[in-house]
């Protein structure tokens, strides 16, 4: 048995996943997720503040901590969007190793949406028909056309939850002006997007991450239901989803708070990413959504148990 401690630096959130490799599948040992918020005031500008820089050494020499009491052999780490485009991206890796020796891989976006995939088709069986993967993060959003068994197509584009909100939410709570602006943006930017979907006929979108986990948290608990977070799928009603986005966005932050299910790590970023969410169902014609628990750092996970596999194999 081997122990395993994955990291995720993520541009609004660093998660944290350990477990133990058994065979060919593993056991969660511990996992945590905290809001760095690295893109903060600066992603918009291609910089990492140093408010942000010091939250995330912060962070990381907590996740040190828990690695080492629960003696971990081997660690991953990988950034993603905010600081692949900083221009003091890498500064940041390098004190990262300096102050608690952990080293960070930096990837690109196609990279990230590969292993959102196989994050994701480990979770559940996206069956042999396209389905749309969709993984919103702070900086970028990753889409993915795939069956079970491969990936038909994938893109990454550089618009994620910040920096909407940096461009386009500024009132409280958000504009019509506003959000027309949005939806017109949307539209120019994943203009791509509906041409390759119409090509492969999706009609299910299956979410990942923070925004998906929040609309199914809230779901669940207007409908009664005790949500299962051993799961690797959580329930969220088609129909239900376009009620909660119509509540999301027509509240203040302070009311947002107020949703049964809402957390603040996601109160500032859900309102674009809802709308984001709901203008790619109806620009795309989905019929039905899926929730994944997993996400990008089950597929790093994965990608690191392989190359473990392969080097003890030589």
């Amino acid at each position: 048995m081997m122990r395993l401690a994955v990291i995720d630096l993520g541009t609004n959130t660093f998660h944290l996943l350990i477990v133990d490799l058994e065979g060919e599948d593993f056991s969660v040992v511990y996992r945590e997720k905290t809001a760095v918020r690295i893109g903060k005031d600066g992603i918009s500008e291609g910089f990492i503040t140093d408010e942000a820089r010091q939250r995330a050494i912060k962070a990381l020499k907590r996740f040190r901590e828990v690695i080492d009491i629960h003696e971990a052999e081997e660690v991953s780490a990988t950034a993603t969007s905010a600081i692949r485009n900083a221009k003091n991206g890498e500064e940041l890796v390098a004190e990262i190793l300096k102050t608690t020796g952990i080293s960070v891989r930096i990837i690109d976006g196609l990279q990230e949406a590969s292993y959102i995939y196989n994050g994701v088709k480990k979770a559940l069986n996206i069956g042999s028909h396209p389905t749309l993967v969709m993984d919103i993060g702070g900086g970028s959003i990753e889409f993915i056309i795939g069956n079970q068994e491969k990936i038909f197509w994938k893109h990454s584009y550089e618009i994620g939850g910040q920096r909407l909100i940096d461009r386009f939410h500024a009132s409280d709570p958000i504009s019509k002006t506003e959000q027309k602006e949005l939806l017109a943006y949307l539209k120019q930017e994943l203009s791509s997007l509906r041409a390759i979907a119409v090509k492969y006929d999706v009609k299910t979108l299956i979410g990942s991450s923070g925004t998906f986990d929040t609309l199914s948290d809230i779901y669940c608990v207007k409908n009664g239901l005790e949500k299962d977070l051993s799961a690797t799928e959580y329930p969220l009603d088609f129909e239900q989803f376009r009620t909660i986005v119509d509540e999301v966005i027509s509240k203040t932050r302070a009311e947002r708070l107020e949703i049964p299910g809402m957390i603040e790590m996601r109160v500032d970023m859900i309102v674009v990413a809802v709308i984001l969410v709901q203008f790619v169902v109806e620009y795309l014609g989905i019929t039905n959504m899926r929730v994944s628990s997993y996400a990008l750092k089950e597929g790093v996970l994965l990608n690191a148990i392989e190359q473990i596999r392969s080097k003890s194999m030589k």
